[in-house]
């Protein structure tokens, strides 16, 4: 700087401004001059600065202010953005007073986004970590609904798929883990839920058993079809596809030819579901209009039925053996 002065007295000493030779204006394009060139060592830089990307106000801010944040997200369905808070208050503070309770929301938030890997993922380490944490059951609770709850596709809701015809697995798994939050915690506040939605997956597997089971028929494979009849009598016994079930196995024994099976299968029905629909006023089995419904190829659509029927058997009826007592529909004086 003190260069830049003693060079500039020296041009306007040479030049005659100190002297009343120039011109007041010149002498002012001079100082102007110096003083643009004494400056240029402070002039800011505007490029893009290795640290433009951390967010400053973040890292000072304390544990309390990122947590009421994200509750604040939370209670607005900002859901994204809790789960933006919640992930950097665990990362800022892992041991904090917040800290587990953020991991149970963090969960929670998953969820309600329909980040159901994620919410699993949370709800596993959770456990992991916090295993006699007072509100673990929440974590089992949410990791069983992260399974049990379906994710529609676009061909699901303009179609509306049957929810029996879908992948069954996950469901399986759900059940399972609701059992085991009600064998670990019996008096949770989830215990309730828990068991009604226990009632609606059994429901849901007894029903996909009976989709598979219709499956069989179409194609023929009636020993198949009889063992998935068969299947859900022996763990659904409760559930209401119990009656379809039994009308299945009565189909394919019947097909199979083994008579002896279908008879005892039909007298199970008719003791236990004396008004199913597929009962006539005699008390016979009518299958007719069902098959026909189930196995129409579109040959027999187009023909408008005249070709390639499905094969349909005549009404069954239940043969007791002589020392019994007839037990007929609309009856349940013997034993189930």
């Amino acid at each position: 700087m003190s260069y830049i002065i003693a060079g500039s007295w020296h041009v306007l000493r040479n030049q005659g401004f100190l002297q009343g030779q120039k011109p007041l204006k010149h002498l002012l394009a001079v100082v102007l001059f110096s003083m643009t060139a004494s400056g240029c060592s402070s002039i800011p830089f505007f490029g893009k600065d290795d640290n433009d990307g951390e967010d400053i106000e973040a890292i000072e801010t304390t544990e309390e202010r990122v947590y009421s944040q994200a509750q604040r997200a939370l209670r607005s369905s900002n859901f994204s953005l809790a789960i933006e808070q919640l992930e950097l208050l665990e990362a800022r503070f892992p041991f904090g007073r917040f800290a587990e309770q953020a991991q149970l929301e963090l969960i929670y938030a998953h969820y309600l986004i329909q980040d159901m890997d994620s919410a699993r993922a949370n709800a596993d380490r959770f456990i992991r970590l916090h295993p006699a944490h007072p509100n673990v059951d929440y974590a089992y609770y949410l990791r069983a609904l992260s399974a049990y709850k379906f994710k529609d596709g676009l061909l699901d809701r303009l179609f509306s798929a049957n929810p029996a015809s879908r992948d069954m697995a996950p469901l399986r798994e759900s059940y399972t883990e609701l059992a085991l939050l009600l064998n670990e915690f019996p008096d949770s506040q989830y215990a309730s839920d828990a068991r009604q939605r226990m009632l609606q997956l059994r429901e849901l597997l007894a029903r996909s058993e009976i989709f598979a089971a219709d499956y069989y028929l179409r194609r023929g494979a009636y020993v198949a079809a009889a063992n998935r009849g068969a299947y859900v009598i022996d763990n659904y016994p409760d559930t209401v596809a119990r009656a379809d079930a039994l009308a299945r196995m009565v189909e394919a024994y019947y097909k199979l030819g083994r008579n002896e099976e279908a008879n005892r299968s039909l007298r199970v029905l008719a003791l236990n579901h004396p008004e199913y629909p597929d009962f006539d006023a005699n008390g016979n089995l009518v299958l007719e209009e069902r098959i026909r419904n189930r196995d129409r190829s579109w040959a027999n659509i187009m023909t408008m039925g005249l070709m390639d029927r499905p094969d349909t058997p005549p009404p069954i009826t239940i043969v007791y053996p002589d020392n019994a007592n007839e037990a007929r529909p609309g009856s349940l004086s013997s034993q189930p």
